[in-house]
């Protein structure tokens, strides 16, 4: 998985080199991406992407599309020809955000706070219906400054949706700014358990932590709603972009940081191998 981890990465690095791509945002959310498509969590069926024994994920960050997008490719959603060619270019089968006629993709999403909302109504409908797939839900940590996420938090918990994981990409940076400059969000895990959801906090890019929180998941006889918070590295792997909230926007064109974004990407699958 760690070697898959480092295939995503350069291959997100090569598609934001040239239209542009949030590429930080995306890297920081690899390994949870990874360990649930990769990892036998999701229940998917790429023959038939509607299919409605599958289990749902959403995209609510959706500035981490480039990362879903090198994941969905790469398992052979749609053709791995529309990365090089229509991200962001061409017909743009693929835009700087998810949409949700894309194969694979379950919202549209960019418009923050709405994530959340939409994964709980589908708990609650799956619920309801008996069904017992799972709706999973990656959000960013300034994502929950929003009060949808707040208000749907409190609409989980009544209605004991244990079919549902919000994950955090708890990398500390809102678009230009670190979360702790601009809204408090600590205590941030008794917000969560005051609202009546099971917190776990990991390491998310640890794949033995990813991989046993979300097993225990699928056991657990807990009726509350679950979240994991997954602390996380904006940038990760590549050190000038590492912590640095300007590379949220900034676009990748000077040569030599390229260069040596490659290099370094390149060293750690070596180190790998």
């Amino acid at each position: 998985m760690r070697k898959k981890a480092i295939e995503i990465r350069n291959k997100i690095l090569e598609m934001g080199i040239n239209p542009g791509g949030h590429i930080t945002s995306s890297f920081s959310c690899v390994e949870i991406l990874v360990a649930l498509y990769y990892g036998g969590i999701l229940k998917f069926n790429l023959k038939n992407p509607e299919w409605q024994e599958r289990d749902r994920f959403i995209m609510s960050k959706g500035h981490g599309a480039t990362g879903l997008y090198a994941v969905l490719a790469d398992l052979g959603f749609f053709p791995s020809s529309w990365i090089k060619n229509n991200y962001k270019q061409g017909d743009c089968r693929l835009g700087g955000h998810p949409d949700h006629k894309i194969p694979g993709v379950e919202i549209t999403s960019g418009s923050l706070g709405h994530g959340l909302g939409i994964a709980a109504g589908n708990a609650l409908a799956a619920k309801m219906d008996h069904k017992k797939n799972m709706q999973y839900v990656l959000m960013g940590d300034a994502e929950c400054t929003e009060g949808s996420v707040w208000e749907a938090a409190l609409f989980a918990s009544k209605h004991k949706l244990s079919n549902l994981v919000a994950i955090i990409d708890r990398n500390h940076i809102g678009s230009l700014d670190f979360t702790k400059n601009f809204t408090k969000l600590e205590p941030f895990t008794d917000k969560w358990e005051s609202f009546g959801w099971e917190v776990i906090n990991i390491n998310g890019h640890n794949f033995d932590e990813l991989l046993s929180t979300f097993n225990y998941v699928k056991v657990r006889s807990s009726t509350q709603p679950i979240l994991i918070g997954a602390e996380t590295i904006k940038g990760k792997d590549v050190s000038f972009m590492e912590n640095d909230p300007i590379w949220h926007v900034k676009q990748l064109t000077d040569k030599d940081e390229i260069k040596q974004a490659r290099k370094e990407l390149q060293i750690i699958e070596d180190e790998i191998k």
